[in-house]
């Protein structure tokens, strides 16, 4: 296993699942592990920030889900969020992963979710961080444009596509609605960031679709209030999802809900890491 940097504590391996490989990338050390899963799309390289400052006092881990990054392609054709799960459990597995904590962003909440009602004996505590309702015409208007595969051209404009697709991501929502109604805040991040997060995207440019489709259609109000396990839903005030969070809070018994500074906002990494070292305990 080799470094993220030269001065990086997170290693990255691969490890043998019944469809391929997956692809992983971790903070070893003592104690109950965590285990992160990534955003739609990417890879847990969007985590490594928070693998690092999770990771200063116990094992961190994070896959790249199943189609995304360096992992084999879901063996299915078009899974939904408990299929994803369930590859998900199987590398976790073959991990020898027994008991965990567990955290998801966007699409890996939905799977983090679908994990605690799976396997609740396993997961400890749960953290949910930003959790999308899409209903009606809006969900219609989301799997009608929101991914588009990204597939190989001669005049290599699919990159450019790519290019804007991730730039405009940052600056509204969705990132086809470039409206002032689709406006966000957010501000767009530095050339470098969009670069490696690029790379990620095609990585997966024609199956990456695969795990936003999962999250758009996962059905929360009927599976949300099943998680059977300690959770903690938050999101950042700039997330998109964040009224949806806050929203969806209650219907789960027990959870608790966490408004944190805008991502953009020099407190939010110091106030997350706070927010969630506390519910883990």
């Amino acid at each position: 296993m080799s470094s993220n940097s030269p001065a990086s504590p997170v290693r990255r391996g691969f490890v043998d699942v019944p469809f391929g490989q997956v692809h992983y990338r971790e903070v070893r050390r003592e104690g109950r592990p965590l285990v992160l899963l990534h955003a739609s799309p990417g890879s847990s390289r969007q985590l490594v920030p928070l693998i690092e400052q999770l990771g200063t006092g116990r094992r961190v881990l994070a896959p790249d889900t199943a189609g995304f990054g360096d992992s084999s392609p879901h063996p299915l054709a078009a899974p939904d969020a408990r299929d994803f799960a369930a590859t998900t459990l199987a590398a976790l597995d073959a991990l020898g992963l027994e008991e965990f904590d567990l955290y998801g962003s966007h699409t890996g909440a939905c799977i983090a979710a679908e994990i605690a009602i799976a396997q609740p004996t396993r997961v400890a505590h749960l953290v949910l961080d930003g959790v999308g309702l899409f209903e009606g015409a809006f969900l219609e208007s989301l799997l009608a444009n929101y991914a588009p595969a990204f597939t190989p051209d001669l005049d290599g404009a699919y990159l450019s596509r790519a290019f804007q697709f991730l730039r405009d991501q940052c600056s509204f929502w969705p990132w086809y609605n470039r409206t002032r109604e689709g406006r966000r805040e957010a501000g767009i991040m530095p050339a470098p960031a969009l670069h490696a997060w690029l790379l990620e995207l095609l990585k997966a440019n024609e199956t990456y679709p695969l795990g936003y489709h999962a999250a758009f259609t996962w059905p929360v109000r009927e599976r949300l209030p099943l998680v059977p396990v300690p959770t903690l839903m938050m999101a950042a005030s700039d997330d998109p999802l964040a009224a949806n969070t806050a929203e969806l809070a209650p219907t789960l018994p027990g959870a608790r809900y966490e408004s944190l500074p805008a991502a953009s906002a020099p407190a939010f990494a110091a106030r997350r890491q706070a927010v969630v070292e506390s519910f883990l305990g």
